[in-house]
Parts: C-alpha cells; sequence; structure tokens
C-alpha cells in the first residue's frame, strides 16, 4: 500500500492549489494551500483520496477527518467548510477525485447481486481506509495522465473498477443508493437538486416532499440525516456560498448581492453572511481579494 500511494503522489505531483483537470473525464486533482473561500462550497457527489496531508470537512454540525490512507464518499450536494493540512514533515496537501455520475453506477449494479439497502435515516457522506485493490485501480487511472490516447479505451473501465471497490467496501450502499430511484438518498437528492438550481426562489418544504414523494415529517428527517441540515438551513448555505463568490469577483455591492440570491432584508442577509463567515460581507470579500 506504501508503494501504490508513493506512485500516486508521483503521478498527481504537478496538481495546482485548486482543482486542476487530469484530462480524464471526472478525475481531477489538488495540491497545496487551498485559498479559504473555495474550501467553502457546494460539493459535488465524489470519491475523494488523500495522498499526502490531511483534511477536515464540516457539514451542518458534524466534522470528519480524515488522512492519507482513507477515502471520503460524498453522495450529494452538499455545502461544506474544509480545512487542509500539510504532512507533519510538511510535504503539501495532495489528493485525487472521482466526480459521481449515477448513470454509471446504476450500470454497474446492474451487473452486481442486490444486497440489502443502506441504512435509514443514514448520513450522504463518511470517510472509510482504503483497500489495496481500490489504490490499484487509481494507480492505472492515474498513468492514464501519461498516456492520453488511451484514456477514451482505458478510463471508463477504470473507473468502473474504482466503483466496484467502493460498492464492496463499507460506504458502498451510499453508491447504491443515488443510483436506485426508490431509496430515500436518492429521492432527498432529487430535491437537493431543486434548491440547488433555484436557491434565490422562496422554499416550499411541503412542495419538496411531494417532490421527493415522502410526507413532510419523513421528508425532514430524510433530509437532515443525508446533509445534517434542515432544507432552510441548507438552502440558507447555499445562499451565502453564492453571495460570497459573487462579492469575490466584485459583481455587485452587499445589498444588490443579497436580493440577488434571494434575500429580502440586506440586514438579515449582513447578520446571517457574518455568523457564517466572521466578517461582514464587503470586509470578508476584501479580506479574501488580497
Amino acid at each position: 500500500m506504501i508503494a501504490q500511494l508513493q506512485e500516486l503522489r508521483q503521478l498527481a505531483c504537478k496538481a495546482e492549489n485548486r482543482r486542476t483537470e487530469t484530462g480524464i473525464p471526472r478525475v481531477a486533482m489538488v495540491q497545496g494551500e487551498i485559498p479559504e473561500h473555495r474550501l467553502a462550497a457546494v460539493y459535488d457527489p465524489m470519491v475523494n483520496i488523500i495522498l499526502t496531508g490531511s483534511k477536515t470537512m464540516t457539514i451542518g454540525d458534524r466534522t470528519f477527518h480524515y488522512d492519507p490512507a482513507t477515502y471520503f464518499v460524498m453522495s450529494v450536494d452538499l455545502p461544506a467548510i474544509g480545512s487542509v493540512y500539510p504532512s507533519a514533515n510538511q510535504e503539501p496537501y495532495l489528493a485525487i477525485s472521482l466526480t459521481l455520475a449515477p448513470a454509471i453506477v446504476a450500470n454497474l449494479l446492474v451487473d452486481l447481486p442486490k444486497p440489502a439497502g443502506g441504512e435509514l435515516y443514514s448520513t450522504g457522506f463518511s470517510v472509510a481506509p482504503v483497500t489495496t485493490d481500490l489504490l490499484d485501480a487509481w494507480v492505472r487511472m492515474l498513468r492514464l495522465m501519461g498516456r492520453p490516447n488511451e484514456i477514451a479505451a482505458l478510463a471508463p473501465a477504470y473507473e468502473r473498477e474504482i466503483l466496484f471497490r467502493v460498492l464492496q467496501g463499507p460506504l458502498g450502499w451510499m453508491l447504491r443508493d443515488i443510483a436506485t430511484p426508490d431509496t430515500a438518498l436518492s429521492r432527498v437528492g432529487i430535491a437537493i437538486q431543486w434548491i440547488r438550481e433555484n436557491f434565490a426562489k422562496p422554499l416550499r418544504v411541503a412542495a419538496l416532499a411531494e417532490m421527493a414523494a415522502l410526507s413532510v415529517s419523513a421528508f425532514h428527517r430524510h433530509f437532515k440525516a443525508v446533509t445534517a441540515l434542515s432544507p432552510l438551513q441548507y438552502q440558507k448555505h447555499v445562499r451565502l456560498l453564492h453571495a460570497r463568490s459573487l462579492l469575490i469577483a466584485g459583481e455587485g455591492n452587499a445589498t444588490s448581492v443579497a436580493f440577488y440570491v434571494g434575500y429580502e432584508s440586506p440586514n438579515q442577509f449582513s447578520r446571517e453572511y457574518a455568523r457564517q463567515f466572521g466578517l461582514p460581507p464587503s470586509k470578508d470579500a476584501a479580506r479574501l481579494r488580497r
């Protein structure tokens, strides 16, 4: 396992301190001290492996810590705040990720026996130890960066193997649930996608529950279990993260951005922004731009 991790570090050594594309579909890498505002974001569903250093992810009231020889699975779009750290001997943080495509997972499930589903009211994110077989698949995948003419032919097979190894592990049910239409996780995912695409609109929980084909009480329980947030808290996090991106980019002042992301009161927006990020909107954006 040590040799595999070392080869993966060498293969990913050209990553930058932002999401760095590899030329392989859905596979990316990142290295170094990542800007704070890039770590506070709505994360896409993914499998993420830490190669050097460590990372914490806070989602709602839950915080996970993971380091080399662990992998992180996020099965739904989640607003999270992350922090990365170098290794004990000051090697920079280094990680690789595979963005999940539910259709590919569903296609893979057709060829596998059907086990019991996930636990009731289960989370949409967790951490587990890597295995030798999982690292082997990742090594073959990243080697394709040096053989771009082989990507089209081999990357789909290696992606299926990575997903297969995750499916065989303790977090496999998370992948099964996002690719199986009748699970609570996939139903909550429909509501989450609606909020992400319509975050500036008023949110009616009853309408979201109907969309997810769940009762209002069951929808609340499942949504909180999956995301660690209530639907309204989820919307607020998405609004604030989007507002922060706009302010950093200089696309409006605090008042105009507040209205754009759906707030009716700029004062309420400023209060909630400061509570989330530690400073009022204009001061926080100016600090991050510097």
